[in-house]
């Protein structure tokens, strides 16, 4: 039998309510109304910035205001707050790390069979196995209001530690073996400096050791961390680059392959067998499928990977996930 969710819209709660026979289409619309807003922001992004609008280097200092400030406010805030002692927490982590490690495996195996170079190779792994985690705040919040958006973030305070030391180690690996046996005090060195687990690990010490709001800190953080969506929305939309999404289709191909069906289609499969709740199991589906992150670029480019194969793959993941997610949220009605 279909389950109908709790949604974060409550003219569409009381309608379904009302009359229960529309509540499938209700939910189809809500969710096509919740998500469009998020892409129309991104699609604003890239209009501003083809129009020059403020200016290249405003985006430019734009990414670094997000990176270092507004989002690691909106993580501490949060996950500082969050229930930690939730019984489906664990089963939880556990679907989404199995996800990610899949998602890395397919992607480095489909490199090594189709004989990509090391660039290329890394690259398609990036676009398989990193998650765009702004777009996945976003969407979530959207549908399922604030519930939604917390367990959100605690997908990001889970994966966004795995997903950057195993991402550098195996960018290294490829394309820099010389600096193999410094590997060990590199990625120290990138997670003492990486203010997202900077600020997950603080929030976690406040959730466990004091477990209540902060006078001050947490009003601060709060009211930066309401301005981290929508500017880093209409970043992602800055940095699309559509002219570089001449790159191989192949490669193209398999990191879409990877990212909207591998990863998203085994965070389902373990999240019906540990019987996750329909609401949570949903956006970890969700989180699962949003394009990889634009930072894969940033980090493609710094390491030697293939920066312009790179771009095209952010662009087309961002620009497909306008239909995917719609039409994967429309099958999973019929799943969970």
């Amino acid at each position: 039998m279909r389950r109908t969710f709790t949604l974060a819209k409550p003219w569409a709660e009381a309608y379904r309510k009302s009359d229960p026979s529309h509540a499938w289409d209700l939910q189809m619309l809500v969710t096509l109304t919740s998500i469009l807003p998020i892409f129309l922001i991104i699609a604003l992004g890239l209009a501003l910035r083809k129009g020059g609008i403020p200016s290249t280097e405003f985006w430019n200092v734009n990414d670094k205001l997000v990176y270092w400030v507004l989002m690691p406010c909106l993580m501490f805030n949060k996950v500082s707050l969050a229930e930690l002692n939730n019984p489906n927490l664990i089963p939880y982590a556990i679907t989404l790390i199995t996800g990610f490690f899949v998602a890395v495996a397919f992607g480095v195996t489909i490199a090594w069979m189709n004989g990509f170079k090391a660039a290329q190779g890394t690259s398609i792994l990036q676009g398989c196995a990193r998650n765009n985690a702004f777009v996945a705040l976003a969407l979530s919040a959207s549908l399922y209001g604030p519930s939604g958006f917390e367990y959100a973030i605690l997908a990001s305070a889970i994966l966004i530690p795995v997903t950057n030391v195993v991402m550098v180690v195996l960018l290294v690996l490829a394309l820099q073996p010389g600096k193999r046996s410094n590997l060990p005090l590199a990625i120290l060195r990138d997670l003492i400096r990486n203010p997202h687990i900077i600020s997950i690990t603080l929030a976690l010490a406040v959730n466990q050791l004091i477990g209540t709001e902060i006078p001050v800190l947490h009003e601060l953080t709060r009211i930066l961390g309401l301005s981290a969506l929508p500017i880093t929305l209409l970043a992602v939309g800055a940095n699309l680059r559509v002219k570089d999404m001449a790159a191989s289709a192949s490669a193209l191909f398999f990191s879409f392959v990877g990212k909207m069906m591998i990863f998203p289609a085994t965070v389902l499969a373990l999240g019906l067998m540990f019987s996750l709740p329909p609401t949570l199991l949903i956006i970890a589906v969700i989180y699962a499928m949003s394009p990889t992150a634009a930072s894969s670029y940033t980090l493609a480019r710094q390491l030697g990977g293939d920066a312009p194969m790179m771009a095209a793959i952010v662009t087309l993941q961002t620009l497909a996930a306008v239909a995917t997610i719609p039409l994967t949220l429309y099958l999973l009605e019929w799943v969970v």
